[in-house]
């Protein structure tokens, strides 16, 4: 029994490897196979073998041109892709300077961008003619616009915290451009609506812009540099409807359209050439879900930006009640003015666009915004309660509530723009994404309430609304002071001179450097006493 040899487990072949006895088994066997196999390699050989060597060696060849050419033409592809222009190109040791020439060509771009939301309302009969459709219907393609421009807001701004903002603008240009083409050519009603809807919600270029404004510019610049791109705004809205208007009295309405469609690409040339390519505010990348989250926690966290909030929401209110309800009252007795005469105290905004930029560099840029939004509302309400109560009977009364409701509004609003972007450097559009959904809520709301008080008592009930608005905006301003950092109170004083200094003289900080010194100053915080604002700004990232 001793004697025995063990078995071999089955399908065990570790031994195998090293049992000299079996390799020369195997050996002896192969060799037997290619002595029996010989012949017919060797007759085959000498007929395949050199033919078939040199077609694969051929196929091997043309793989291997095919994959160079391929990779080269991607390398090319890529290469063109990324290129920009030398104006354009961002060099972190020496970043690009926001310089007047940019902050007016950001403004030139949001004023021909937002044209895209009122082209139509000045044509809208015309439309109705042109695709035989009632008129209550051929009203809803402004809707639609302003419904797809409330949906860019909230879905499509946000991304300006994640994605470099230069290639994402210039696609948003690119690719509303491209899709107006269809609103130029198309018979279809449905199809028009359609791509109306899209087009709103990709024309958020504005909104992009001004938090950019706010990472570029200077903090002691910054109102003036934003009251630029705000007044571009202003005028955008001015400039499509006189231009609508006047096309379409002489020439048919698809003409605005045409050249609503070249401004888009010449804007789209000037960004690509000028826009500097500057880095991503969050290059480690968001959950997408969590930044639409973030805008509703930021505004309810975060106590300047609900008040604000508060403020843009009445004064947005009363903005659009006034001018919902003003065509009512000037085409009734007393005045019964023509639909031409009405459309001309939309002039009076020119004003408070020459005034804005000088307003903001002489006021805002040097005293806190809270001292410039209160100065604003208290204009707008001396100026309501002398139209409301003066316009039933004198067209000045009409005349200087323009005057003060654009005049305050815009001050206001500048204000509390450039208070808001100090917020989180790192999620500036998603705080102006919550700022604006509380302008859009309050302009909604003042077509609403405006319309309705108006047919029940008319002019007087409506404007007595607007005092109220006004009222309650400048009680929000009030329970706040510009220091306090909780949610009502008055610490940290009521001086009103800013404490942020411009750098002192020889010291030379430019603007992007700043942006990337509020992104680190971020990034640290929490590693001081302020736990809870730390925690905010962790939730953030």
């Amino acid at each position: 029994m001793s004697d025995e040899k063990p078995q071999k487990p089955l399908g065990d072949d570790s031994q195998d490897v090293n049992n000299p006895v079996l390799d020369d088994k195997e050996e002896n066997k192969g060799d037997r196979n290619s002595a029996t196999e010989t012949p017919t390699a060797s007759s085959s050989d000498e007929d395949v073998s050199g033919p078939h060597v040199a077609a694969t060696a051929a196929a091997n060849v043309n793989t291997a041109a095919a994959a160079a050419a391929t990779k080269q033409r991607r390398g090319f592809i890529s290469r063109a892709r990324h290129w920009k222009p030398k104006p354009a190109r961002f060099d972190p040791e020496n970043p690009p300077k926001f310089t007047v020439w940019m902050n007016i060509l950001f403004g030139f771009a949001s004023c021909f961008t937002v044209s895209n939301l009122y082209y139509n309302q000045a044509i809208l009969f015309k439309i109705a003619e042109t695709f035989n459709v009632t008129f209550e219907r051929s009203s809803s393609i402004a809707t639609l616009m302003q419904a797809g421009y409330a949906t860019g807001l909230l879905l499509i701004c946000p991304l300006g915290d994640l994605f470099p903002r230069r290639p994402f603008i210039l696609g948003l240009v690119g690719f509303t451009a491209t899709m107006w083409i269809a609103l130029c050519v198309t018979d279809s009603f449905n199809a028009f609506a359609a791509i109306s809807f899209i087009c709103g919600a990709t024309t958020v270029t504005p909104q992009l812009m001004l938090p950019l404004v706010g990472d570029l510019a200077p903090a002691h610049r910054r109102a003036s540099s934003l009251a630029i791109v705000v007044s571009g705004l202003a005028l955008g809205v001015l400039v499509a409807r006189i231009l609508a208007g006047i096309m379409a009295n002489y020439t048919s309405w698809r003409n605005i359209y045409w050249f609503g469609l070249g401004v888009q690409y010449l804007v789209l040339a000037l960004l690509y050439v000028w826009m500097p390519d500057y880095p991503s505010k969050n290059p480690e990348g968001i959950n997408y879900f969590r930044m639409l989250w973030d805008v509703g926690y930021l505004f309810f966290t975060e106590p300047l930006l609900f008040q604000v909030g508060l403020v843009s929401f009445f004064i947005s209110a009363t903005f659009q009640s006034y001018w919902t309800t003003l065509s009512f009252l000037l085409s009734s007795p007393p005045y019964n003015y023509s639909s031409l005469v009405i459309g001309l105290f939309g002039l009076i905004g020119v004003l408070v666009m020459l005034l804005a930029p000088v307003y903001s560099r002489l006021v805002i840029d040097k005293f806190i915004p809270l001292f410039s939004a209160l100065i604003g509302l208290s204009i707008e309400l001396v100026g309501i309660i002398i139209g409301t109560f003066l316009g039933s009977h004198h067209v000045a009364g009409p005349i200087i509530q323009a005057i003060t409701v654009d005049l305050g509004g815009q001050f206001t609003q500048i204000a509390n723009r450039a208070s808001v972007y100090d917020i989180q450097p790192r999620a500036r559009n998603r705080v102006n994404t919550a700022y604006m959904v509380a302008g859009f809520a309050g302009q909604l709301t003042g077509t609403s309430v405006g319309n309705r008080l108006y047919a029940q008592g008319g002019w007087v009930y409506s404007g007595a609304c607007s005092i109220g608005f006004i009222a309650f905006a400048l009680i929000v301003c009030l329970v706040r002071g510009p220091r306090e950092t909780g949610w009502y109170g008055w610490s940290g004083g009521w001086a009103i001179r800013r404490d942020d200094l411009p750098p002192k003289k020889g010291e030379v900080v430019t603007p992007t450097e700043e942006a990337l010194e509020e992104a680190a100053e971020v990034a640290s915080i929490g590693d001081g006493n302020d736990n809870e604002h730390g925690n905010r700004q962790e939730r953030l990232r």
